[in-house]
């Protein structure tokens, strides 16, 4: 998700909401070139959060996190692959996680490594970089063409990236709720080939919705903001005023907490059918235990033969895991959006709260590590048939 607004301190202590400068740059080029409109613009970019110390802690943890990223999803990707248990409808959700998440790792950390650290060794800046105040198109749009924009691509990329990872866990969510309420119309409502049709249409509507802003306006730029380390949206000033057509960012926050909150229900309904199954067998061996055994194993738990399996129940449990570890890391960005609104400066929690929604997409490997046993058998069958000896060697 990026960033709705930016904004700045202005004279006498109050926070002041400004978006953008006249130009296509951000503000704190604007800050930088003092635009002499009698007021001391503060740069967003401040010797905390830009100092040279403080981008090589940046650079480090950024080529740490994107190696995390490709390697933990690569053995996902792995695993999934050459494992046939796991080719599933449930495993084919997966494997559309770990794509969305590896692309992170890919592109988006990998451009954030090469900005910082072009920042840090060129004595001039980078001829695309939002903060160039040297470049003739800072003074003026009309008759100018801008060189291209980098974050014109990574920019939809993360977003598009995020929006399929909240869509493919609201997918799995709703599979697993299938498996779990109604066990024996499960193989018929959950088809490999429906699986791979809402796959197809979750990514081409994510993208879609990341480009949103540029398709269907003229009045927003993508570019690369200091403070979060992000290609970010930002609306362009119309004669001192935000464009009228600016509220359309807000589908990005209303996409996500719709599918989240979604995400949340189903959960519940899950869970609470789950409660309900685990006491029914609780009394049930109560009950057997007191009449000798005479509550018998084929009748199903409380006389009921619809119930769901243990894989489905741990799978379901694992699922909302992975919901939960989601929503923690969005809940930052929510958090940086609403301060936007009120007029908030918060430059290092911008990059912690950007950073904290990248960082996610390392988590998935880890939860399917302690949690899916499946998963953890595919990586040692993984290891242990590259380290395998001939069979010339074997005795």
């Amino acid at each position: 998700m990026t960033a709705l607004l930016h904004n700045v301190s202005g004279p006498g202590s109050t926070a002041v909401l400004l978006p953008i400068t006249d130009g296509p740059f951000n503000l704190t080029a604007a800050a930088q070139a003092g635009p002499g409109s009698g007021q001391s613009l503060a740069p967003l970019c401040t010797l905390c959060c830009c100092g040279f110390l403080n981008r090589t802690l940046a650079v480090v943890f950024m080529v740490s996190l994107a190696f995390a990223i490709v390697v933990g999803n690569v053995v996902t990707l792995t695993v999934f692959v050459q494992t046939r248990q796991s080719r599933t409808p449930q495993g084919y959700l997966k494997v559309s996680l770990a794509i969305a998440d590896m692309m992170v790792g890919v592109l988006v950390v990998p451009f954030s490594v090469y900005t910082e650290i072009s920042l840090m060794v060129m004595s001039s800046l980078p001829i695309w970089y939002q903060g160039s105040s040297t470049s003739p198109a800072s003074s003026s749009l009309g008759g100018i063409v801008s060189p291209w924009q980098p974050c014109m691509l990574i920019g939809p990329v993360f977003a598009g990236c995020t929006f399929v990872s909240i869509s493919t866990i609201f997918l799995m969510t709703l599979e697993r709720s299938v498996a779990i309420l109604w066990p024996l119309q499960k193989d018929a409502l959950v088809t490999r080939r429906r699986t791979l049709l809402l796959i197809l249409l979750s990514w081409g509507a994510s993208f879609l919705l990341a480009l949103a802003p540029l398709i269907f306006s003229s009045n927003f730029i993508l570019e690369y903001n200091e403070c979060s380390r992000m290609c970010n949206y930002t609306p362009l000033l119309l004669g001192g005023q935000l464009p009228p057509d600016a509220n359309i960012l807000l589908l990005f926050p209303t996409f996500d907490f719709t599918l989240l909150g979604g995400t949340l229900v189903v959960n519940i309904l899950s869970f609470t059918s789950i409660q309900r199954y685990s006491r029914k067998r609780k009394l049930l061996s109560e009950g057997s235990l007191s009449d000798g055994g005479g509550g018998g194993a084929g009748g199903g738990v409380g006389g009921c033969p619809h119930r769901p399996s243990f894989s489905d129940i741990k799978a379901a449990k694992t699922i909302g895991i992975l919901t939960f570890a989601f929503t923690a890391s969005f809940s930052p960005i929510a958090v940086f959006v609403l301060g936007n609104v009120v007029g908030y400066t918060w430059c290092n929690f911008s990059f912690v709260a950007f950073w904290i929604l990248t960082g996610n997409s390392c988590c998935n490997v880890i939860i399917y590590s302690v949690r899916d046993h499946r998963f953890r058998k595919g990586v040692t069958l993984l290891f242990k048939r590259d380290h395998s000896p001939p069979h010339g060697d074997k005795s």
